[in-house]
């Protein structure tokens, strides 16, 4: 029978903190709030004036068959700063503190234990506070999974760590196993000579020459069949049918690559503009260019992309292919 847990953390203002921890692996549900208010049902008006007591914290409920409340924690303290008493970011106030808050009494000894290796970082005290959960109010619904609902609102936490957290645990995990490490794929480069033989022309001058093809007549500008996009190069995965949208630009456009650890974004002066170019990770195949004019909603990006720097693979043939971990992003 799958069992979860809850654990409650405090780290600033909640809606960054909320974004971050609700990308981790095995966490399935979050909630904001206040937490250990001295008032019952506090507003946010009422908490911004630091009379109640209240800390704005992040509800989090988790699988402990897939995580451990020792790692939560590691993610949590790689985007606060323990060392800092009522204030993260911008945000200062009693409210903006940090701390940890439990419902278990056995969980006390591991969230101890992981102050204590994080004061081993620091030549000055570690301030986040450790206590029982005395209450929890959920906030105004408005804040509710705010920058799910605006992106581009203020967040003092880079929430695309988490996708770099997961990558690095997921090859700690894998490393630590009793099986031995899982082998990784390998996104491989060919050499030029494979490629040329592989490529088509155009495919060859897109990724490897930083050539154009023409809009409206590629193969992929108007699909939008569920699935992944991978380099054509290296099979590397780079993108997600469901954060494709119709741009009306005439190439391929998607709001977000699937991983932020997919992508490398490089600075571009040719043609006498300032673009940012989009390259792929492994294989640094030159992909297209990111704007920042794409739909609001999604996170007012545009990645402009190539259809011929892409293969797609259907979503029913993508476990088949290798890429059943990806299949959740589709």
């Amino acid at each position: 029978m799958n069992q979860h847990k809850t654990i409650y953390l405090a780290g600033g203002c909640f809606w960054g903190m909320e974004e971050y921890m609700s990308r981790l692996d095995g966490v399935c549900e979050t909630e904001v709030g206040y937490g250990n208010s001295l008032v019952e049902y506090p507003t946010y008006e009422q908490v911004c004036t630091g009379t109640t007591g209240a800390a704005e914290t992040v509800k989090l409920i988790y699988r402990p068959e897939e995580t451990e409340l020792s790692t939560l924690l590691e993610a949590y303290f790689a985007v606060i700063d323990p060392t800092i008493l009522n204030r993260q970011g911008n945000d200062r106030g009693t409210q903006y503190r940090t701390g940890i808050y439990y419902e278990d009494p056995a969980d006390r000894e591991l969230i101890l234990a992981a102050i204590s290796r994080q004061q081993r970082k620091y030549t000055v005290p570690v301030v986040t506070e450790v206590l029982p959960l005395d209450n929890f109010y959920p906030a105004e619904q408005y804040h509710q999974d705010y920058l799910k609902k605006n992106p581009g609102g203020y967040c003092h936490i880079d929430v695309r760590k988490a996708d770099v957290f997961n990558e690095e645990e997921r090859l700690r995990r894998d490393h630590d196993s009793s099986e031995g490490p899982r082998k990784e794929r390998s996104y491989t480069v060919p050499s030029p000579e494979e490629l040329k033989s592989r490529l088509t022309p155009l495919q060859f001058e897109v990724t490897q020459n930083q050539a154009t093809e023409h809009p409206y007549r590629n193969e992929y500008f108007n699909h939008f069949e569920r699935g992944l996009y991978v380099d054509i190069v290296t099979g590397e995965p780079l993108f997600s049918s469901s954060d494709k949208f119709d741009s009306g630009c005439g190439w391929p456009s998607f709001s977000r690559p699937v991983k932020s650890l997919s992508v490398k974004e490089l600075k571009d002066q040719s043609h006498h503009m300032e673009r940012t170019e989009v390259r792929s990770r492994a294989g640094d195949s030159h992909l297209g260019h990111v704007f920042d004019d794409g739909p609001i909603d999604r996170g007012g990006l545009r990645y402009c992309i190539n259809s011929a720097a892409l293969r797609f693979i259907p979503y029913e043939e993508m476990e088949k292919e290798g890429y059943r971990d990806y299949m959740d992003f589709v």
